[in-house]
């Protein structure tokens, strides 16, 4: 992946970003300056970059299809189309009410639902309001290059520096798409408006100015699952466990956005040890 500063002011922005990784145990990003960002990507526009050579893409399918199998050869049981309605929080455990009128006495239940979280919070009896977020979503849209792809490479524009973050992803197939952008939406709507597009020729032109006019075409969207409104300080994951809401054996995952699944593993492990207090 290649980070990179298309102004001046985002120059030390770069460097921050440099510097936070090193604190955090993240040594291998190189940085660049234009020219070198441009022998490995002739068709970028930038004025430096950092080079992160251990970043990479996965297959999101195959690893939920090889979580599935690691849990089902350790003797777990999935249940698919299975809708919780309810759940009592009771001295004895907690009491699932399933939608086909079955009930299940669980003494751990890990509420991990992403964007129906909080609603699904909300029919937990037992559990106090106060701990429940309200629910709001922020649909990112994707627009595809019809075409070959220009990088052979992620590009990724410095975060929050204005305007749109629209990033250059290639898929396994070798295509290009771009994007997220932000759109607050009251419901879950996965439509994509084509007229998102003019933005996204504005953003994406900062770093490959050469894009032209009718290239994109209307991709798909994916929705943020957000614990604050729009225009609230970000927010990070929310994880409850019994320490932060009193019910023994619950835990809750809220706003686990997409880097929940670059973080599915180290979740896990974090979920594990509450269960294990629980």
């Amino acid at each position: 992946k290649l980070i990179v500063a298309t102004q001046e002011s985002q120059v030390a922005q770069l460097q921050g970003i440099q510097d936070k990784a090193r604190a955090n145990g993240v040594h291998d990003l190189v940085w660049l300056t234009a020219e070198q960002a441009k022998a490995m990507e002739p068709a970028l526009s930038c004025l430096a970059a950092l080079h992160s050579p251990s970043t990479g893409i996965v297959d999101s399918h195959a690893l939920m299809l090889s979580y599935q199998g690691d849990f089902e050869n350790a003797g777990g049981m999935v249940a698919f189309n299975s809708p919780v309605q309810s759940l009592d929080c009771r001295a004895d455990g907690m009491v699932l009410q399933m939608a086909d009128g079955t009930e299940l006495l669980a003494s751990v239940v890990v509420n991990a639902t992403g964007l129906t979280a909080p609603w699904l919070a909300k029919a937990f009896r037992g559990l106090p309001a106060q701990h429940v977020p309200t629910a709001y979503f922020a649909k990112g849209n994707y627009f595809t290059l019809s075409g070959r792809s220009p990088f052979s490479r992620l590009v990724y524009p410095i975060h929050g520096s204005g305007g749109l973050d629209i990033h250059a992803v290639i898929d396994l197939a070798g295509g290009v798409r771009f994007g997220p952008d932000a759109e607050w939406i009251d419901g879950i709507d996965y439509t994509v408006d084509p007229h998102r597009a003019d933005k996204f020729y504005a953003a994406v032109r900062k770093y490959w100015p050469a894009l032209k006019n009718g290239a994109l075409q209307p991709g798909y969207t994916g929705i943020r699952p957000k614990t604050v409104p729009q225009g609230a300080p970000a927010q990070d994951f929310v994880i409850q466990g019994p320490g932060e809401h009193g019910v023994p054996g619950l835990i809750h995952l809220f706003g686990i956005e997409s880097p929940g699944l670059t973080a599915s593993l180290a979740l896990a492990e974090h979920v594990r040890a509450l269960a294990s207090n629980a």
